[in-house]
């Protein structure tokens, strides 16, 4: 990994008392500019990794760089207000005894009065907030908020941004125009950020890499597209959407199912395997004589969701959820044949084999 740009995690660990470790041998990059989500579980680390940045944990070994300098492990921890990191909390911590133009100017200190009020009032015109400078936290909507405290943490000009869940507390439309607005200022700004979530499509739309943790390790990192189509375990493949699975084992190469063969490269014969096929995969054409039957149909807004069984003599009945990008709700009961879209389906070893 290179160290002159940007933030550098190598070989991280963080350790409780009793043996507990909340980071296990994390190493990743944000490169100038670019956004990463660490994405997981709750109890997986992600939250831990992001305070090891920030400078609020200490690493028990391991590195971390920003910039190119050393900023926590071989005996060096630099505090948070010497990283020039900038924070967005789920809890936007705007002071309530200050109006939105102080709140934004706080961070501002070495700054002349009418200096610091330009540059607070500069940031407070990115988010599209120069109109409330002289409103008070209690007076704004939790959007609002949200965007004075992202003028707030940009306002010093920080080389890298840190971000903790910071949409989950508003409701879904708001949650996703709000979310939108970041992106844009954040990318606008050229800014390096590590973003938490817990949702995975938050960090579709919002990272240009993501990080997927469980226990305390990164299970794979790459772009939302990568991760998407070659997910490296059923863990990962799962988190990114529902997904139908079947249990069967490789015979000359193949998968045996009850949905016919599927290729199972670099597998040995009689192998146990998982095979997992996203619902989107799934598709359906109608045939008296299909092996497949509508058990029921779901409007769910922009795709319908169709529950399946299907039946056939040399296997037993497996139900299946097909994802279909339109409003058509084939009636329960309907016979149809299945088509298996193949960039969809994923096969991977039962643990033990």
């Amino acid at each position: 990994m290179t160290q002159n740009q940007g933030l550098v995690l190598e070989n991280v660990v963080l350790g409780y008392g009793g043996g507990h470790v909340a980071v296990d041998k994390v190493s990743l990059e944000v490169r100038p500019g670019e956004l990463v989500c660490l994405l997981g579980p709750s109890g997986c680390g992600k939250t831990s990794t992001l305070r090891i940045a920030a400078g609020l944990e200490r690493v028990s070994a391991g590195t971390v760089h920003l910039n190119g300098r050393l900023v926590s492990g071989l005996g060096t921890h630099l505090p948070p207000e010497e990283r020039h990191v900038g924070f967005l909390f789920q809890d936007y911590a705007l002071f309530p005894h200050l109006n939105v133009l102080g709140n934004v100017a706080f961070g501002l200190d070495r700054l002349s009065g009418p200096e610091k009020r330009r540059q607070a009032l500069e940031r407070l015109s990115q988010v599209g907030m120069e109109s409330y400078a002289d409103a008070w936290p209690h007076q704004l909507s939790g959007g609002q908020q949200q965007r004075v405290a992202l003028a707030r943490a940009l306002a010093p000009n920080p080389s890298l941004m840190l971000l903790d869940e910071p949409f989950s507390g508003l409701d879904k439309r708001l949650r996703d125009q709000v979310r939108d607005e970041t992106l844009h200022v954040l990318k606008s700004s050229h800014v390096s950020t590590l973003m938490v979530t817990h949702d995975p499509e938050e960090a579709m739309f919002m990272a240009d890499r993501i990080a997927v943790m469980r226990g305390g390790r990164i299970v794979q990192m790459d772009t939302p597209e990568r991760l998407y189509s070659s997910p490296a375990d059923p863990f990962v493949a799962s988190f990114f959407g529902e997904v139908n699975s079947l249990f069967s084992q490789v015979i000359d190469g193949n998968v045996q199912t009850c949905l016919g063969p599927f290729p199972a490269p670099g597998f040995l014969n009689g192998a146990k395997v998982e095979m997992l096929i996203r619902p989107e995969g799934v598709h359906l054409r109608e045939d008296p004589m299909g092996h497949a039957q509508v058990l029921a149909s779901r409007l769910l807004g922009r795709t319908s969701l169709i529950h399946l069984k299907v039946e056939r003599p040399d296997c037993l009945p497996v139900h299946l959820h097909a994802r279909l990008a339109s409003r058509a709700l084939p009636p329960e009961g309907l016979r149809v044949a299945l088509e298996i879209d193949r960039s969809q389906v994923f096969v991977f070893p039962i643990s033990g084999e």
